[in-house]
């Protein structure tokens, strides 16, 4: 199973209650999972989303583990942000 693939199991389990707002992963060196009223699938090219959180695979893995604050992989510039700010925060949350 690839990495993107473990990433959209773990996240649609993880938002079974859905999310309102649209999220997108950016797992470097593997692709990108994007997370909107959809669901969760893997990010096609020219995908758009309010937020797009980019990642190791190592501290993505850690993020969905529970292992990884999500705030404070920002704060330490392990997970890097573009987009809203409050969608990003909204998400983390859901997630923990």
């Amino acid at each position: 199973m690839s990495m993107i693939d473990e990433a959209v199991a773990a996240l649609s389990a993880k938002l079974a209650g859905g999310f309102d707002g649209s999220a997108k992963f950016v797992i470097e060196g593997e692709g990108a999972v994007i997370v909107d009223g959809g669901g969760v699938r893997a990010a096609a090219d020219g995908d758009d989303a309010d937020v797009t959180m980019t990642a190791s695979v190592d501290t993505f893995q850690g993020i969905l583990s529970g292992d990884v604050n999500p705030a404070m992989a920002f704060m330490s510039g392990k997970l890097k942000l573009d987009g809203d700010m409050g969608t990003a925060m909204r998400l983390g949350s859901a997630l923990g």
